[in-house]
Formats: C-alpha cells, structure tokens, sequence
C-alpha cells in the first residue's frame, strides 16, 4: 500500500464489501492467495483484513475479517491507525497458517507487521480461530529509514524463514526470522534487497519519489524471482503501478535483472503494467496451483471509475526463465462476486 501517496478517506471506502458488490467484480487491494483442500482464498487490505473463498479462482465469496477489531497493539505502534491492515501476506508451516500484516499511519514510518496464525482458513470448521502473534518488527521515525510494511516471507534452501518488506524511502528488505517465523532471528541478518534513488537532501520523514514497494519473492528452477511494485497506486487515472521482477541463485541475493543489473541499485525488469483500461497494475503476488504458475495482483478498471479489482493471470515463463504475463489476460479474466 503506496505510503506517501496514499488515498484519502473516500478512496479508502471502495475497501469495502459494498463497493466490491456494486462492481460486480472482487475488489481488492494487495491481495494474498492460498490453497486448503479444493478452496482458494484470497486475502487483501481492509478493515480488518476482508478475505473470499473459490474453488475455481474466479467466483469468490466473502468471508468477512480476520480481525473483529483491529490488533491489540496496533495504537501503540501507529497512533493514527484507522482500522484499515495493508498488505497481507499468508503462508502454509509446519501444519499452520501464519498470516502477516502491516499497520501504518499514512504517509508514516509509523508502522509495524504482525502475524497472527490459525489451523485452518476455513471459517466453517470448528478448528478455526486466528491466534495473533503480535508485533514482528516496527519502523520508528527518527531512527529508521525503512517502512515496515508489505511482508513477504520466503523459504531458503535451508528451510529458513526470511521476510521481505518495505516501501519507498530506503527500498525493500530482507531479516531472517526465527524458527517459529513470529520474531526476527538473533543475532539479526539483515539485507537491502531493491531500491530506488533517494535524491540527497530528501528529509527523513518523507517518503521521497523513490516508487517501490510490495516486495514477493518467488522459487523456481533454482532461482529466487524479487518482485515489486514501482510507481503509485490508489491514484485513480493517474496511478502509474505496474511490476518489475529481478532474480537471485541465493534468498540473500543480489537480485538482478535481465540486463544484470542489480534491484538494489535501481535494476528492474518490466512484467507487467497498466494500459488505456487498466490503470495502477501492481503490488503481486505468485503461486503455483495444480502444476501452473499464477500472477495475482490488483488493477483499476478505467470503465468502473478506476475501482480496484483482483486480477489472477496465468505465468509463463521464457527461454531464459524470466516470467511472462499476456497484457491481453487484464481483460480476459473477470472475477465474480457472489
């Protein structure tokens, strides 16, 4: 979720299951996938965290929240926090489901991820509770140039944990976690991961014009795929989100692109963006399911008033194992509300 630039209080209304239902289509921000048995669940930013369920990735059903309120610690950590958790991330260990999040005032390094864990996410069985964890890591202004938000969490070779995060300021990084993945590992392993440049002189508190966010990292043929997302999100007709992608023999990195250039020094190849009917296409994720690689992210939709709208699109991949997305998938697939 975009910090500098984030939407004012209207904006953050087309959140809600009502907008989504007057759209016809899911609408969602910065949405998470996963599989239990034969259901997807898709998970995204909003009070509470809103989530759906499918059993075919395009006809999805609300859920409601994960949290009723919002998370005990949320004040302490973002006093201006207005009930809306970014930028969820959901994982599968050692036989449960971790979901993290962020907390954040707009605008602010005031922010903070968390993690709450569940059995199931099924909200029909009887085993279903979410359990949170608390607080992982937080950013404070003043001391840190980094936001904490837009947790991902990624499995190295050695079945360690590590999450990514981060937006605008100094970029996206990377700390190890430990072994129950609901605290940073000691002592800690840090790594900067993916930037953009920061103009001297930029004052602190401010997140800058360095665009990036919404870190995803994903594993195959060996490699580690760094997604993220340059540019603004939530700015209507003028949203310029879209998804660039760099790739790395070790979790750690460096993390280059197709011209080998490392993210962390402003490198990025171009995946996917937004086109003359889909603006501000970004902030992903990615999965296989079934034997095939998946896309799923949001995009605006300029015939609806540019609201938001959950994309999921099949990834191929080239002869040298960089992803493709076909542009013309933006249009093609069309979530359905029921």
């Amino acid at each position: 979720m975009t910090m500098k630039y984030a939407m004012a209080a209207g904006v953050a209304m087309a959140f809600s299951l009502a907008a989504s239902a007057q759209a016809g289509q899911v609408g969602v921000h910065d949405p998470v996938m996963a599989k239990e048995g034969n259901t997807y669940y898709v998970f995204s930013t909003g009070p509470g965290i809103t989530f759906y369920s499918s059993t075919n990735m395009t006809d999805w059903k609300p859920e409601g929240r994960v949290f009723a309120g919002q998370p005990a610690w949320a004040k302490s950590v973002a006093p201006s926090f207005d009930g809306h958790i970014w930028a969820p991330d959901v994982q599968h260990y050692k036989g449960k489901y971790y979901l993290y999040y962020s907390v954040s005032g707009f605008g602010k390094l005031t922010s903070g991820i968390g993690v709450t864990v569940n059995k199931t996410l099924n909200p029909r069985s009887p085993d279903y509770k979410w359990e949170d964890q608390g607080l992982v890591l937080q950013s404070v202004p003043g001391r840190d140039l980094w936001n904490a938000i837009d947790p991902n969490i990624v499995e190295d070779s050695k079945g360690a944990g590590w999450m990514a995060f981060g937006s605008f300021w100094s970029g996206l990084k990377l700390a190890k976690l430990n072994d129950d993945r609901t605290k940073l590992a000691e002592p800690q392993e840090w790594r900067t991961i993916a930037a953009r440049e920061r103009p001297a002189f930029t004052p602190d508190l401010s997140g800058g014009p360095a665009e990036i966010e919404a870190p995803h990292v994903f594993k195959k043929d060996g490699y580690y795929y760094l997604f993220a997302s340059w540019g603004l999100c939530c700015q209507k007709e003028k949203s310029t989100y879209h998804v660039v992608v760099g790739r790395a023999r070790e979790v750690t990195g460096p993390y280059l692109d197709k011209s080998g250039k490392d993210m962390a020094q402003g490198g990025g190849s171009l995946v996917i963006a937004g086109d003359k009917d889909w603006k501000g296409v970004g902030h992903n994720s990615a999965y296989t399911f079934d034997g095939k690689d998946y896309i799923v992210m949001h995009a605006y939709e300029t015939a609806d008033k540019y609201q938001q709208k959950l994309k999921v699109l099949e990834m191929k991949w080239d002869k040298d194992g960089w992803p493709l997305v076909d542009q013309k998938d933006l249009n093609r697939y069309k979530s359905k509300l029921l």
